[in-house]
């Protein structure tokens, strides 16, 4: 058995696999966090996510990498009807969750470059002008060429994966375990469960209480499947500000009528998203999106009470 813990993204990452000669492949696995989080972490300023957010009106080729991450953030922002949105990064520095989480140093706001070449030019849609009474930008915002692999920032902004970038590094680190079948991926609140655990049973992940620390709310059994929790317990908004990280951007405020959303999906990368979003659509709303979705979940409202998808697993 091969069972290995590290300190990256902002979280404990573990993983423990049941199968001996798994070592290369475990640190394999781990080496994946590193690379998603240099390419996609906002808390990085020198992140190739902070390098394109620093530049407007112009394309961008990016990495396939950083090119999937943000092609499915918009996937799910357009089908969240913007409840989901990659472009409150700005909205999240000026709120406070501006520190590298190693150090504690505040990040920089990128530097504007709005250079572009004539060909860059003629290919780049026309930036909106700065102006105050422009609304905050959204995820129509952020163009994409499938063609050419570049990214268009159409106004200032800053991107933020952080609900995309955690659960795809969970789903590289589980394709590279996967020849192993019996293992688990452990990033903070998203999981990846495979095959079965060393009992030789399906794996249980326990849902916390979002209110009772040390107590659980619900269960739920699961195998080759992704356990992804968002709670609002999780990381208040610094100074006493009220709210948390979990920000709707389309009223620039935490949603108020939601405690935690846990999603059961087959990827990590599914379910974080559409965790973030059913929290901001809130528990009628969100239960109808993750049913749209073909996604299981529940979710557990500011007053405790829980709603489960149809087929939710407890």
């Amino acid at each position: 058995m091969a069972v290995r813990a590290d300190a990256v993204m902002g979280t404990v990452v573990t993983i423990d696999v049941d199968a001996e000669g798994a070592g290369e492949a475990v640190e394999r696995a781990l080496g994946w966090f590193h690379h998603v989080e240099a390419c996609c972490s906002r808390f990085e300023e020198e992140s190739e996510l902070m390098r394109l957010s620093a530049q407007t009106a112009v394309p961008v080729p990016v990495s396939d990498l950083l090119f999937e991450a943000v092609r499915f953030g918009l996937h799910v922002a357009a089908a969240s009807g913007g409840a989901f949105d990659p472009t409150v990064g700005a909205a999240m520095m000026h709120r406070g969750f501006d520190r590298e989480h190693r150090t504690g140093r505040r990040v920089r706001r990128p530097r504007r470059h709005v250079r572009a070449t004539r060909a860059d030019a003629a290919r780049a849609p026309a930036a909106m002008p700065p102006n105050e009474a422009w609304p905050a930008p959204s995820y129509r915002d952020v163009l994409l060429d499938e063609t050419r692999r570049t990214i268009t920032l159409r106004r200032p902004l800053v991107l933020d994966l952080g609900a995309v970038a955690k659960g795809l590094a969970v789903d590289l680190a589980a394709r590279e375990l996967a020849p192993f079948r019996d293992f688990a991926v452990s990033a903070g609140g998203d999981l990846f469960l495979g095959g079965m655990n060393p009992g030789g049973q399906r794996w249980t992940v326990g849902i916390r209480h979002p209110r009772r620390p040390g107590e659980l709310i619900a269960s739920v059994s699961v195998s080759n499947q992704a356990v992804c929790t968002s709670g609002d317990y999780e990381r208040p908004a610094p100074d006493g500000a009220a709210g948390h990280h979990i920000l709707d951007a389309r009223v620039g405020a935490s949603p108020p009528a939601t405690a935690s959303v846990t999603v059961i999906a087959p990827t990590a990368m599914l379910a974080d998203a559409l965790a973030t979003a059913a929290f901001v659509l809130g528990p009628v709303e969100g239960i109808a999106f993750l049913q749209r979705m073909d996604a299981e979940g529940l979710i557990v409202g500011t007053d405790l009470v829980c709603h489960r998808t149809l087929g939710f697993p407890s």
